[in-house]
């Protein structure tokens, strides 16, 4: 499966993006799809995920009550709703797909696709 991630961007404090993957060649909803950051010189941190079976949601915990994971599988898409950011979500995002087992759904290396990523950059 192919992934095309976009609408990073540069915002300021507080504001929202959202985040889209497009998928060709594999269909999103026979992948769990994950969404991951990261920034020079760090590990590639978990952010969020959506089950293949069931479409349940999974977040990191920097993630969690201010992000939200969807997917269109009609649009074959993921999204990541990102609200109240702030300067340390500043990272390359990208979107992912595999069947990691729920333990261990925040392993980028149990992600076999990988899209290009997508520059988020909050300001203060």
């Amino acid at each position: 499966v192919q992934l095309q991630a976009s609408g990073g961007g540069l915002v300021q404090a507080g504001a929202s993006l959202r985040l889209s993957c497009a998928a060709s060649g594999g269909a999103v909803n026979m992948y769990t799809m994950g969404w991951f950051r990261q920034v020079p010189g760090k590990e590639r941190e978990f952010v969020a995920a959506v089950t293949w079976s069931g479409g349940r949601s999974y977040y990191g915990d920097s993630a969690k009550g201010r992000c939200t994971t969807s997917r269109d599988i009609a649009r074959n898409t993921v999204y990541l709703q990102m609200n109240s950011l702030k300067p340390e979500d500043t990272a390359v995002y990208f979107c992912a797909a595999g069947r990691p087992v729920l333990s261990a759904i925040n392993m980028p290396s149990l992600y076999n696709s990988w899209g290009q990523g997508t520059q988020v950059t909050v300001s203060s």
